[in-house]
């Protein structure tokens, strides 16, 4: 990771505006010219750019900033190890094209076909549809279900298969643990018969 932050100009904008470091230890921090700092005091450049406070995102300290206010060759130093910019395991949806949406449905009548383990929440999760729609294709009651043809959803790229896999496991935990429950409650009411 480089050692400039997030946003440079608007973070240099904000140093301009508030704080009495020098051009040169702004132009440092945020590997700008000294020029273009002088520009953003003088408001020839930056104009429409909105200020960016770099001790909010934790990407310098008011101490940091004191210590470098009150010497001028000191130059600025970034909190990179407190910066934490994304999570590359965080899941975002992902836009379906339109013509991609009829197969939501279908896909879904595939699990259920397929893999009747998983629940109705699961397969809406996964698909991309509401529990109430998959529920009804379940029971054979959708409204379009006699045009209905079960495709892979992996292979129409709604999911991976890594998310397949994990959604059976899962399914499977729960299958066991109720089938443990159930013998639990068996064995009690044999119990409390006995006795």
């Amino acid at each position: 990771m480089s050692s400039a932050p997030l946003m440079p100009m608007a973070t240099a904008v904000w140093l301009v505006e508030n704080t009495t470091l020098t051009f040169k230890q702004i132009a440092n921090f945020c590997n700008l010219h000294e020029v273009e700092i002088q520009g953003i005091a003088d408001g020839e450049v930056a104009k429409g750019i909105k200020a960016y406070n770099p001790i909010i995102s934790g990407q310098l300290s008011r101490d940091e900033i004191e210590l470098s206010s009150k010497d001028e060759n000191r130059a600025l130093q970034i909190k990179s190890s407190d910066i934490e910019i994304s999570n590359t395991e965080k899941k975002t949806k992902k836009y379906i094209p339109l013509s991609k949406r009829q197969d939501k449905p279908d896909s879904a009548l595939w699990l259920i076909r397929q893999h009747n383990m998983l629940k109705d929440s699961q397969i809406a999760k996964l698909v991309g549809v509401t529990k109430n729609s998959v529920t009804s294709i379940r029971n054979k009651s959708y409204w379009n279900y006699n045009n209905l043809n079960p495709k892979d959803p992996v292979a129409l790229n709604l999911f991976n298969q890594k998310d397949l896999v994990e959604a059976l496991e899962k399914a499977e935990r729960r299958i066991k643990r109720e089938k443990k429950q159930k013998e639990k409650a068996k064995q009690s009411k044999d119990i409390s018969n006995n006795v």
